[in-house]
């Protein structure tokens, strides 16, 4: 890469200046938490959610900080692994369905459909791989255009939609043949520029946490089927304990992080402990999370009064007198909670930005919050240098895999 992929550089200043002053404490707060762990050896783990992470240019980034060694471990959701096949980001091209002479019960809301952006030479690419309808490509390039975008790879789109789901089948047949999980297999092939290729490149296990499972369509679907539920919250409590730093980027339902199953300070893992399985604690790690909801924050700050109710049995809800998601309840409690409110496409180049610097480490991306001319450019950049799955790279890996 060279260096105008470091789209957010000339940004992070007025990036950190949107932020109020406690979220800017915050963030110097995690900076600091994460420069301490790594000086002395420690992991770092993120957690990312599907959408605002994928077109943030968040997930490109975290790929770029696994790349260079700054994080360690990464759960995501099956939507990602889907859109991280297709490419992260691409250009779609968007017809009246009716007039392509589709049949309407079965199409989204809007009544559109969806091509993606090809080029000749690409389409005829992948008819060596999958039966394509010309007819239909055909068909869409003489009707009028209704909208032209970009956004997630994939997904809606045909034919990247339609193979994404095709390949769903082929990588679920190798994941259970050599006993891993779906996003180890997909990794085999994805873009380097991915948090799923980055972290095949690197040795870096991603995992799809169980409450982020359904998405993706058929993905999503097969990446639950590859191993079973209890395997992959094993897998995810044996990352987690490794890891000294927790940040999570857009996510909700991480309650499995947090009071897990086998975690014992927050969570769930005394009977397992009795049980003589493998557990772990939270005790004395740091979780940081990047969230848009005050809400978040309103719960740290009732970290006693949170932490009462629980002990007297009562409601969070009623006595904290807030909204209180799920994932709310043991990060509020943590005493390693660190809640920056604020944007994650202004957040995430900042933190990313301010890490390498304290470390003297070199990043060739940075992302930019979309919103600007800057974040504009990374996206089109995204689109035209992250690729799609390459289905015969991954099937060389197979053949040779031990």
């Amino acid at each position: 890469m060279k260096s105008s992929t470091l789209f957010g550089r000339p940004l992070v200043e007025s990036f950190r200046a949107s932020l109020d002053e406690r979220s800017r404490d915050a963030l110097a707060s995690a900076v600091e938490r994460i420069v301490r762990a790594k000086r002395r050896g420690g992991r770092v783990m993120v957690v990312t959610g599907s959408g605002p992470n994928i077109h943030e240019g968040v997930t490109t980034l975290i790929a770029e900080l696994i790349r260079v060694g700054l994080v360690d471990a990464v759960s995501t959701s099956s939507a990602v692994v889907s859109h991280e096949m297709g490419g992260a980001l691409d250009r779609v091209w968007r017809v009246d369905a009716a007039a392509l002479g589709m049949d309407m019960e079965t199409m989204p809301r809007g009544d559109l459909f969806e091509f993606t952006r090809m080029e000749d030479a690409e389409w005829e690419a992948l008819k060596r791989e999958m039966p394509l309808d010309d007819a239909l490509l055909e068909r869409g390039r003489g009707l009028p255009v209704h909208s032209e975008i970009v956004k997630a790879a994939g997904n809606m789109a045909y034919p990247m939609g339609l193979r994404g789901e095709r390949l769903a089948g082929e990588i679920l047949t190798l994941a259970q043949l050599y006993g891993l999980p779906f996003e180890a297999v997909a990794g085999w092939g994805c873009d380097p520029h991915t948090m799923l290729g980055a972290a095949d490149a690197r040795g870096v296990p991603v995992l799809v946490t169980i409450p982020q499972l359904v998405g993706g369509g058929a993905i999503g679907m097969a990446v639950g089927d590859s191993i079973p539920v209890s395997a992959r919250s094993m897998r995810l409590a044996r990352m987690i304990a490794d890891c000294e730093v927790i940040v999570e980027s857009a996510v909700a339902l991480t309650q499995e992080i947090h009071d897990g199953p086998f975690e014992c300070y927050t969570g769930h893992g005394i009977w397992a402990s009795w049980s003589r399985q493998f557990t772990y604690s939270l005790r004395d790690r740091t979780l940081i999370r990047i969230d848009l909801d005050e809400n978040l924050r309103r719960a740290v700050d009732l970290n006693a009064t949170v932490q009462e109710a629980i002990d007297k049995g009562l409601p969070k809800t009623k006595v904290a007198r807030i909204p209180f998601r799920m994932e709310m309840s043991a990060f509020a409690r943590h005493e390693g909670s660190v809640p920056i409110i604020g944007d994650i496409g202004r957040v995430w180049p900042v933190l990313a930005h301010d890490v390498a610097r304290e470390l003297d480490v070199e990043l060739e991306f940075l992302s930019a919050s979309q919103d600007t001319p800057e974040g504009a450019a990374m996206r089109e950049w995204i689109v035209e240098a992250v690729r799609p799955l390459d289905r015969d790279r991954m099937l060389d890996r197979a053949r040779t895999w031990r």
